[in-house]
């Protein structure tokens, strides 16, 4: 069957078209995204603009035609914390499905860790023994851990990197105390988790999945997107403590020339280096290896667990 999933994240909208059946891993055939940060589109009092609700309706329009054309035969449609969080979530909702006909389902935080280590369990596999799962997304970071496919432990923290950059790095480039300041409320949020996780037992396998990862490990010298998803690609905690002082003294438009850097994501990054290396720090990990699987992949497969042979 082909499945189409619409993915209402913080800093993208992302139509990802899938080739798939019970039991075979899903071979990506088409995506679609726009970076839109919705998290940016929120006023002080947290509430969505309009302009964001309107450029999301002419992107999931766009996008129900084109997985028209695709051939999908259903569509999952999910949105996370941008909306999720905001004060006017249920409206946006209400709104979306006015307007487009899709009913955007509204992950709860834990519910994006549990579905993430999910995806990254069915990625390595049995072998890889106890996982912990790192994800830091535009509006929160996730932390999942566990021996199985359910995670003993799934945790969701407000420390994305787009809320983050939007609450506390006002100056580009970011000043040394902004910078000390996120330093010191990151790493104030992530111990108060650290030993819920730690009891848990000490993980066999530590993974990192998101664009945020992706890019850092990329900065450290990871193979590029290009040669592909079986490639090994990891990020040691040295190689952030090295490139954190570095980004700080950076631009947005300087870091978005660095090589895995997007411009849309630019400005982010370092707040996103920041909350990645308080994690591993905290969390007494050296190195987490990149997943190229993470929370589309993992509503995909559990789609698939629902159908019959």
């Amino acid at each position: 069957m082909r499945l189409g999933v619409l993915d209402v994240g913080s800093n993208t909208v992302h139509l990802l078209v899938v080739d798939a059946h019970y039991g075979a891993r899903p071979l990506p055939a088409f995506s679609q995204k726009l970076e839109l940060r919705l998290a940016e589109h929120e006023d002080e009092s947290g509430r969505l603009g309009s302009a964001g609700v309107d450029q999301l309706v002419d992107f999931i329009r766009d996008a129900i035609v084109v997985a028209e054309d695709m051939g999908v035969t259903e569509v999952m449609a999910f949105a996370t914390s941008a909306i999720r969080e905001a004060t006017n979530g249920d409206e946006v909702l209400a709104d979306v499905k006015a307007r487009t006909g899709i009913e955007l389902q509204v992950l709860a935080g834990h519910d994006e860790a549990r579905l993430t280590f999910l995806a990254v369990r069915r990625w390595y596999g049995w072998s890889s023994g106890r996982l912990l799962v790192l994800d830091i997304g535009g509006g929160s970071l996730e932390i999942a851990a566990g021996h199985d496919e359910e995670p003993d432990l799934a945790i969701s923290l407000p420390l994305g990197a787009g809320r983050l950059t939007k609450l506390h790095l006002k100056n580009d480039p970011a000043t040394a105390e902004e910078v000390r300041a996120l330093r010191r409320e990151v790493r104030a949020e992530v111990a108060k988790v650290v030993g819920r996780v730690v009891r848990q037992g000490e993980a066999q396998h530590v993974v990192a999945t998101s664009k945020t990862f992706r890019s850092l490990a990329r900065l450290a010298g990871a193979a590029p997107s290009s040669d592909g998803p079986y490639v090994r690609r990891v990020l040691a905690r040295s190689d952030l403590r090295t490139w954190v002082p570095k980004l700080a003294a950076m631009t947005a438009e300087e870091r978005g020339e660095l090589p895995g850097v997007s411009a849309g994501r630019a400005s982010q990054l370092l707040a996103g280096a920041i909350v990645a290396e308080a994690a591993l720090d905290l969390l007494g990990v050296s190195e987490a290896e990149i997943c190229p699987w993470a929370l589309r992949e993992g509503i995909i497969l559990r789609r698939l667990d629902g159908l019959e042979t």
